[in-house]
């Protein structure tokens, strides 16, 4: 069993930064590959970015350049730098763990509560 805990999320300003941490409990964390889904209200849950058990990544066009994961494994936790931040990246930010297949499909084994992301003026 993963229990994923997400925080660091928060109210800033178009252009500021971020960082979103997804904590896991379990030694098994690092077999998983984990991702960052968002939603925004009244729109459809999207997938972010991934980050595979081996380290490779995949980040959705619209946070290419501006948002960057990484993970250690010997902490069971996966970061999310989020840079440059722009008003249409508000939304819970959420983190999940599971198997990643490519594109969009991810089966999803765990997910965290999720984090709130403002980005207001």
């Amino acid at each position: 069993q993963v229990q994923l805990v997400e925080s660091g999320g928060g109210l800033v300003q178009p252009g500021g930064s971020l960082r979103l941490t997804c904590a896991a409990s379990g030694s098994i964390f690092s077999r998983y590959d984990v991702a960052w889904y968002r939603q925004a209200p009244g729109k459809q849950r999207e997938l972010v970015v991934v980050i595979t058990s081996g380290g490779r990544t995949k980040y959705i066009d619209s946070v290419k350049g501006r948002f960057t994961i990484s993970r250690d494994n010997a902490k069971n936790t996966v970061y999310l730098q989020m840079d440059s931040l722009k008003p249409e990246d508000t939304a819970v930010y959420s983190c999940t763990a599971g198997f990643y297949y490519g594109d969009t499909a991810f089966r999803h084994e765990y997910w965290g509560q999720g984090t709130q992301v403002t980005v207001s003026s």
